[in-house]
């Protein structure tokens, strides 16, 4: 397969090509994993070649993937620009991301163009979607909700499960490590005439170690916390005529994990993440192409404690009509939109239902040496009423390599559940149905040189959210309530590079930032001002090895830099190698805290010290 054409006019065969990447549930074909400049769909809901984007995405590869081993989704987003993390004790634990530091509920994430997360926490199950079933990853970076509408402030993290290509293809691994950590996976992939199926199968589990090391927290108990993982994925399309397809996809994860709550109970947390989805893709005309879809995803949480049960379960249904049209001059893509959100919960809240209904637009154009992009939005809710969000970005070639660019775009959050109708415990606590979502204002000027496979980014932003939910307590009365009342401001400048130098291929990525609350001047809770990675992998005959290095300075867990509460910052070494016994089997090693580094991603909860992992792995291709 030949790289589709830049012209605007050709981007019809694009679609095409891209199996119509542009719709929320369309995949990239699986050749785009393979080539050196693949297709991405999240920045544009529409496939661009990566190289082309004037948006800051970073594209994971399914290699990549394959050679993280047992680290989990969280860990393998840490080494990308703009991520940190933070954990609630060790592996299987709750889990949140701060994309340039917005909070871990201000990025979108996006399970095969499906939205999945939680409508009472407003936080994504990231702990419960396994690397086994990933195919790819793309990270949109700066606010999307012209894109995808509320919670994308801070970016957009879209998960592709695995898929068919051309081939009959299989796979199986199995490994074990550290902390009796094991795994198993298998799959097998392939077309027959008309028909393309994917099915992959795992099963992880670890005994874990402490979550909390403290003895004087309240919720301290001395045993281990571990966690069992099943996960399934399947794909299937018929390609019933030329340029007419129809496809469904099922994702399934169920995640039980141990957490601590107090002495005298094995608390522990079902979590299980569902997704189904049924697509209609048409090329109607030679301008035109046409994606009909819908979907269901669900996000349960059930948990045992020695207070007793808890149970928070949320369905999204969402609708789908999106049409690509190839025009004279330029791109432009427009779908209407619905998502309807259920909140099943033992816990009485007043309302559990609320419905969104978003009509988007999205022009691309290029130019000669100017390409630009323009994203409008609107979101009508049930809730709170109507938003508008809007985003323009521009991008000059100067010079052959080298590139210029700047892009505004502005974007919302909506109140969770939680926020608006979690029962109120008088005289304590009171939640708000009177809140409004919280706004954000981002500006991006960036410039990039690239030859070959060599890659220079530098990027400067500042996202300036304003209205943002938070807890205020009243210091007389010790009263609090849920209210629109901070002012957050991050703004700095990451710097990225990924290429082969001496035979290495090598990346780099540092964040300078100052992530602060406007309101008091703090530093946001649990948020580093420089944090970065760097790494290196080589291969010498039938082997492969691999370094990298994770930094991040202090942090504090607090919203006001108390002293007691500050993390510092830490440096982990982990080391990779692999070898290939043939061309289908390979054996495979990962090393990760190789100095037993002691550090802390939320304060009084454990992470983990050196720990060794090694698997076989099989594929059939």
């Amino acid at each position: 397969m030949s790289c589709p054409s830049r012209r605007d006019t050709i981007l019809t065969v694009d679609l095409l090509l891209l199996a119509c990447a542009g719709s929320a549930y369309a995949q990239p074909t699986p050749d785009a994993a393979t080539i050196l400049d693949p297709m991405v769909v999240t920045a544009a809901r529409s496939p661009q070649l990566l190289t082309e984007l004037i948006a800051d995405v970073t594209y994971i590869g399914p290699d990549e993937i394959a050679r993280a081993g047992p680290q989990s989704l969280a860990e393998l987003l840490q080494r990308q620009p703009g991520v940190q993390i933070v954990t609630n004790g060790g592996p299987g634990s709750t889990t949140g991301v701060f994309l340039r530091g917005a909070n871990s509920n201000q990025t979108l994430l996006l399970l095969d163009g499906l939205r999945i997360g939680s409508s009472s926490s407003g936080t994504p199950p990231l702990e419960a979607i396994p690397l086994d079933q990933i195919d790819h990853i793309e990270i949109l970076r700066g606010p999307a909700a012209s894109l995808y509408g509320a919670d994308a402030i801070g970016g957009v993290i879209q998960v592709f499960t695995r898929r068919a290509g051309g081939a009959v293809a299989a796979n199986a691994s199995a490994g074990y490590g550290t902390y009796d950590t094991s795994n198993l996976n298998s799959g097998v992939s392939g077309a027959v005439g008309a028909w393309r199926l994917a099915l992959q199968g795992a099963h992880r589990q670890s005994a874990g170690f402490n979550a909390i090391w403290n003895p004087a927290n309240f919720s301290y108990n001395p045993d281990r916390d571990g966690y069992a993982n099943d996960s399934g994925s399947a794909r299937i399309g018929y390609v019933f005529a030329p340029e007419q397809e129809l496809s469904a996809q099922f994702f399934k994860s169920r995640l039980n994990t141990q957490f601590d709550a107090g002495l005298g109970f094995d608390d522990r947390t079902i979590t299980t993440v569902e997704s189904y989805a049924v697509e209609s893709r048409n090329r109607l005309a030679s301008f035109w192409t046409s994606t009909l879809g819908a979907g269901e995803s669900k996000d349960d949480s059930d948990s045992q404690t020695g207070f007793g049960p808890s149970q928070f379960d949320t369905l999204q249904r969402q609708y789908l009509w999106q049409s690509d049209f190839a025009l004279p001059r330029g791109i432009l893509s427009v779908a209407a939109i619905r998502r309807e959100e259920r909140l099943n919960t033992d816990a009485g809240f007043a309302v559990t239902a609320r419905n969104t209904n978003a009509i988007v637009g999205v022009y691309q154009l290029r130019a000669g040496p100017s390409a630009l992009q323009a994203n409008l939005r609107h979101d009508q809710s049930s809730q709170y009423g109507g938003r508008t969000s809007g985003a323009f970005s521009y991008a000059y070639t100067i010079v052959p390599g080298w590139r210029a660019s700047a892009s505004y775009g502005t974007g919302f959050k909506a109140p969770t559940f939680n926020d608006l109708y979690f029962p109120d415990f008088p005289p304590f606590f009171f939640s708000n149905p009177n809140l409004r979502p919280e706004r954000s204002r981002n500006r991006e000027a960036g410039i990039d040189y690239r030859s070959g496979d060599r890659q220079l980014g530098v990027t400067l932003f500042q996202n300036d959210i304003s209205d943002l939910i938070t807890v205020f307590t009243d210091p007389a009365t010790f009263v609090s309530n849920t209210v629109n009342l901070a002012q957050v401001r991050t703004e700095g400048m990451e710097i990225a590079w990924r290429g082969t130098l001496w035979g290495w291929q090598t990346r780099a990525q540092v964040t300078v930032q100052d992530p602060r609350d406007e309101t008091t001047g703090s530093q946001l809770r649990r948020r580093a001002k420089q944090y970065g990675s760097v790494g290196a992998e080589r291969t010498f005959g039938p082997w492969r090895f691999g370094a990298d290095i994770i930094g991040s300075g202090e942090r504090f867990d607090s919203t006001n830099e108390a002293p007691n509460t500050r993390m510092h910052g830490y440096g982990l070494l982990n080391l990779t190698a692999g070898y290939a016994l043939t061309r289908d089997w390979s054996i495979n090693a990962r090393w990760n805290n190789v100095l037993d580094r002691e550090y802390e991603l939320n304060q009084f909860f454990n992470t983990p010290g050196s720990n060794f992992f090694a698997w076989v792995a099989w594929q059939m291709r």
